[in-house]
């Protein structure tokens, strides 16, 4: 059955068991999948990528046959799924488990979608479609955070942060925290602190693929690269990033030689380390040592002279040399 959003109240006495989420709005997504979903079914919570479940069809039988003395009640969440997973699940969903809640958490679904089409035609199973935000939602929760957090902000500064999040509230979210860490001791926040602060919105799959490329995290990276359709343009921003990133590394390693506590280095970092990337660029700090680091930034140059120069695929060359990267052995 569909159940809008707005109808998510509905939810709270709901016995069903699986609940199929699709759509754009990952932040949306997670704010019903926090406060409305989980509820008591929070105790033992289980993630899993599709691609995980489709290459071992066991793990998902064997979670939702199981049942421990300690857990009372779990909650499986599939994430990044498509109608391939619909084989896999399709034997348990006229059941009715007590003790765990199944949600698949997807991207856009077209009306064919044979996933969708299951999930909407049952009365068993609940689907909820999430669209993208427009701009007078997104302008209403930023103005209900500055309000809450006192903060002085002219409505020229809200449009303009909820321009750059593109629909989509998690990008807002993050936004708002990085903007409530930096004015802690502060009562306002000009326009020029906002844009240095705040990212577009296509700038996060790009901060996300280098980070996990410094952390040699090989399955999100194709996950990503899967995922996006970048262009020539893309690749040098990419770079770019990738660049920035590589030379704070440097930086918070030669910081790391005087200062052996590398907590205390991530935190007098300049500017700040965002709290929520704190543990990322420790992890990075302990992967790389500081001639590796030095060698990647003369070749990550190296890489994007060649992509500017376009003779050859610039998509094939970012992409071979973040795979060669994220792999251990180097």
């Amino acid at each position: 059955m569909i159940i809008k959003t707005f109808q998510i109240k509905n939810l709270t006495n709901t016995t069903s068991s699986f609940f199929l989420l699709y759509g754009e709005n990952e932040g949306f997504k997670n704010q019903i999948i926090n406060n409305n979903l989980l509820n008591a079914f929070n105790e033992n919570i289980l993630r899993y990528e599709e691609n995980e479940i489709l290459k071992d069809k066991n793990i998902f039988y064997d979670e939702i046959k199981s049942k421990s003395f300690f857990d009372n009640k779990k909650t499986i969440i599939i994430s990044r799924s498509s109608d391939k997973i619909l084989n896999i699940i399709e034997d348990f969903l006229d059941e009715k488990f007590e003790d765990t809640r199944i949600i698949i958490n997807s991207g856009p679904l077209e009306k064919k979608s044979k996933l969708r089409n299951k999930f909407e035609k049952a009365s068993n199973l609940v689907c909820i479609p999430f669209y993208a935000d427009d701009n007078i939602t997104l302008n209403r929760i930023a103005l209900n955070f500055f309000k809450d957090k006192k903060l002085s902000v002219s409505q020229e500064n809200i449009n303009l942060i909820s321009e750059r999040c593109k629909g989509d509230r998690e990008n807002l979210n993050n936004e708002l925290l990085k903007i409530e860490s930096f004015t802690k001791n502060k009562k306002k926040i000009s326009t020029n602190e906002i844009l240095r602060l705040t990212n577009l919105a296509d700038n996060y799959t790009y901060n996300e693929l280098s980070d996990h490329c410094l952390n040699k995290n090989l399955k999100k990276i194709i996950n990503i690269i899967n995922e996006n359709n970048y262009n020539s343009d893309d690749c040098v921003a990419i770079t770019r990033v990738l660049l920035s990133k590589v030379k704070r590394l440097i930086k918070l390693k030669e910081d790391n030689i005087l200062e052996k506590n590398i907590d205390n280095v991530v935190s007098n970092h300049k500017p700040p380390i965002f709290w929520k990337d704190k543990d990322l660029v420790k992890s990075q700090m302990k992967i790389w040592s500081l001639e590796k680091a030095k060698e990647l930034l003369y070749r990550i140059s190296e890489i994007e002279l060649i992509i500017k120069k376009g003779k050859n695929n610039p998509i094939n060359i970012l992409y071979n040399f973040i795979l060669t990267q994220a792999r251990p052995s180097n």
